[in-house]
């Protein structure tokens, strides 16, 4: 390993929407859903994520899968979605999101060259460990870190602490790994070496914290570090 990544120790990896697509909640129930069902997964998203720093700012922090729900609730409201089981059908499928297509591959890969893997998430223990073990990956990771312990969401600095608390490995020794922008920046601004995995092609936000990095999908992270 060489370069940006010179020393690296770890990768940590952001699950939802980085190892795990949080749009196969809503594609897997699209057709009870109708027309709507893009538009509903965009939304849920966006606002789940707005409510994350709107609790942060209120220091009203609340596990994420309430969040989650409440987010929901938000959306099928503002779509016109009255089917009573909509809701929990929708919940439930969040247990167990589909990984992309590209991830187990890569973490054996990763894993194979000796490299320490976890995950740090928004999501509380009791909706994180179901859809990690429902992939059947749980095994790549020797740890599943939630922001529970701390009670405050991304990219507030005590999240990003917990690697080296749990973990032991120094922040310049971790790649961290993250789809939302806001995040990477968090972490990088942190001190991590982060690679923003730009799945959409959006533009870069701009914020503090210089990434090390930015790949299209996961595929390309091996080559990146360098690893076999």
């Amino acid at each position: 390993m060489s370069g940006a990544f010179a020393g690296t120790e770890m990768c940590v990896f952001d699950a939802y929407g980085t190892l795990f697509d949080f749009n196969s909640a809503v594609a897997r129930h699209r057709t009870a859903i109708g027309p709507k069902a893009d538009a509903l997964a965009d939304l849920w998203r966006a606002k789940q994520i707005q409510y994350t720093w709107l609790r942060n700012g209120m220091g009203a922090y609340a596990p994420f899968w309430q969040v989650t729900g409440e987010a929901l609730d938000h959306c099928l409201a503002a779509q016109g979605i009255t089917d009573a089981g909509a809701r929990d059908k929708l919940m439930g499928a969040y247990l167990a999101l589909d990984p992309f297509p590209e991830v187990p591959a890569m973490l054996d890969r990763l894993q194979r060259a000796g490299l320490r893997l976890a995950i740090l998430s928004n999501g509380n223990p009791g909706m994180l460990d179901p859809m990690v073990a429902a992939s059947g990956l749980a095994d790549r990771f020797e740890a599943v870190l939630s922001v529970d312990p701390v009670g405050v969401f991304k990219p507030d600095a005590r999240v990003y602490r917990l690697v080296e608390q749990r973990c032991g490995v120094k922040p310049d020794k971790v790649c961290f790994l993250s789809s939302n922008c806001w995040d990477a920046h968090g972490a990088a601004h942190f001190g991590f070496r982060t690679v923003w995995i730009n799945r959409a092609g959006a533009p870069d936000d701009g914020l503090p914290g210089a990434l090390a990095g930015e790949l299209r999908d996961l595929s390309q992270l091996p080559s990146l570090l360098g690893v076999a």
